[in-house]
């Protein structure tokens, strides 16, 4: 059993069975679903786990409290992945008060047909344990209207529901200061893009509330418990969700026949030849849009192009934009380029979701008809220039 800090202990599981998170987003280090457990003269369960997990998480929480019976569940978010074991535990520890805000216990009556039993809390309540004094504090659309987060203010404690969290499982240790964290924060960038981030206000009025607190640890709902870099956790989340980015640029295309591709080829190449060195290429028919996402919320240029298909954009190129567009990614350059056989529409459709993302458009767009020629060419360097030009005015 893994203590965290004076009584608090890690209940959580892995889940090394998943390949797609939500059933869209890829998991190659799979994923942890976690949750906490306070004993003191009161005991507390912070959050449970996906339903898939109850029987060893049970196992965990009984053996964690050594007999004694459990005071209180806090469900700080009622998200499957994290609220789904409460009908069980409540079957186990029948007398269980579970503490939650209003629109908690109607989400828990939707998904569990629970309604009584409940203790309410508002902004700025607290809940004295013993030793503990645990306080919360409303974190709407972080990323479901219900979030909460709890603060033992004992021990420095934020107990952030999704906030912070990072796709990947615990393989040993709990707290990020016993391992090799290297590969969370890639994967804490992407689960922000996937899951959190159409909701960059929220969180940055969020973290202003939050501000306030003395935090030394953060226990997220996913991933490592941070300690050793909570500054660093807070700080991705808070730059995130800002949507400020770094210099560089993601080209995505899409490409049937290998056409779109070559004017990629050159864009990129012009970008390279004015000093860009952060270039990342995602053909949308092999990159899953998880990494994507990921990249465009990571990078200041955004470069489009797709064949025309039909009319309209290519499929695949389409589809991630929908995404994008879902996240309402802001303050990027855009430029875009494409292709067609005998009627282009293609780069028409480019324009319009510029627009529509009210992002700055950068050099003019390039269109090719069939082959590439000499012109075309020069069209996609230029637009590559320019952009890089554009980069290196804003840094």
């Amino acid at each position: 059993m893994k203590e965290i800090a004076n009584q608090i202990y890690y209940v959580g599981v892995n889940d090394r069975q998943k390949t797609l998170f939500e059933n869209m987003w890829p998991l190659p280090y799979g994923v942890s679903y976690n949750a906490y457990l306070i004993v003191d003269e009161k005991t507390v369960l912070i959050d449970t786990v996906d339903v898939c997990y109850s029987d060893l998480f049970l196992k965990k929480v009984a053996e964690a409290l050594q007999g004694r019976t459990l005071d209180y569940l806090i469900v700080n978010h009622m998200e499957p992945d994290h609220a789904g074991s409460i009908r069980l535990l409540r079957q186990q520890y029948p007398g269980v008060k579970i503490v939650g805000n209003t629109k908690t216990f109607g989400m828990l009556a939707g998904f569990h047909g629970i309604t009584d039993g409940l203790y309410e809390v508002k902004e700025g309540d607290t809940l004295n344990t013993g030793v503990h004094q645990l306080s919360f504090y409303m974190a709407p659309m972080v990323h479901w209207p219900e979030v909460m987060v709890t603060y033992d203010a004992t021990d420095k404690i934020l107990f952030s529901a999704d906030a912070f969290g990072t796709y990947g499982t615990l393989d040993g240790a709990v707290v990020d200061k016993d391992m090799d964290c290297s590969h969370y924060w890639d994967e804490m960038v992407r689960y922000y893009a996937n899951i959190v981030g159409k909701y960059g206000n929220p969180v940055q009025r969020a973290l202003q509330k939050l501000s306030a607190l003395e935090i030394q640890t953060i226990c997220s709902t996913h991933g490592p418990v941070w300690q050793e870099h909570v500054a660093k956790a807070v700080g991705i989340y808070d730059r995130l969700s800002r949507y400020e980015a770094e210099e560089g640029v993601v080209i995505l295309y899409g490409s049937m026949y290998g056409h779109t591709e070559q004017m990629a080829e050159v864009i990129a190449s012009a970008l390279a030849d004015q000093g860009v060195k952060r270039i990342v290429m995602h053909n949308v028919s092999k990159t899953p849009a998880s990494y994507i996402l990921a990249d465009v919320f990571r990078y200041k240029g955004i470069i489009v192009g797709s064949p025309t298909y039909s009319n309209q954009l290519f499929p695949e190129v389409e589809a991630v934009l929908s995404k994008i567009e879902l996240r309402e990614v802001k303050n990027r350059l855009f430029g875009y380029f494409g292709s067609f056989s005998w009627a282009g529409a293609a780069v028409k459709r480019l324009a319009a979701f510029g627009e529509k993302m009210k992002w700055e458009t950068v050099g003019t767009p390039a269109e090719q008809k069939q082959g590439m020629t000499a012109a075309d060419h020069a069209a996609c360097y230029a637009l590559g220039k320019a952009m890089a030009e554009q980069l290196k005015s804003k840094a």
